[in-house]
């Protein structure tokens, strides 16, 4: 017997309050992301000659290409939420505006996902970015050691 899988879509009441907090949220942890993303690129500096090494340098490259997209996609998503956070009057403004607040809703909705993928890929480029700094630290003692 062949299963058939469907996609249920779900909708989540959001209220205007709701909305307002997950968006004070975002913003805070986009904020961090950017001084955190600036303390990765000092880190990133700091060991610069360990990173072009012949050994590390294609996998250095390849994590520093994608680290310079998520700076990219922090400076986008957080125009987007700022610009989401100011267009909430729509939510709060007394006035039925039926379309227009369906359409704030489903934009709030593509957020969470944007903001969901963000994160996962932003982490999974910080495990990657440590580890490959955490190896070089490693052969560098090793180095120093054996002179």
């Amino acid at each position: 017997m062949k299963t058939i899988h469907t996609k249920a879509k779900h909708t989540e009441w959001l209220s205007a309050e709701d909305m307002h907090d997950a968006s004070k949220l975002w913003l805070s942890e986009l904020q961090f992301f950017k001084e955190e993303q600036l303390f990765l690129e000092d880190l990133i500096k700091s060991y610069t000659l360990n990173l072009i090494d012949n050994n590390h340098f294609e996998e250095s490259k390849k994590i520093i290409d994608k680290l310079s997209i998520e700076v990219k996609n922090t400076q986008v998503l957080l125009k987007a939420v700022i610009a989401h956070e100011k267009g909430l009057s729509i939510m709060v403004d007394g006035i039925d505006q039926l379309d227009e607040e369906a359409a704030y809703r489903s934009k709030h909705r593509n957020l969470i996902e944007l903001i969901g993928e963000f994160k996962k890929r932003y982490q999974t480029i910080k495990k990657s970015l440590f580890s490959l700094i955490k190896l070089v630290m490693k052969e560098g003692k090793q180095k120093r050691l054996l002179t």
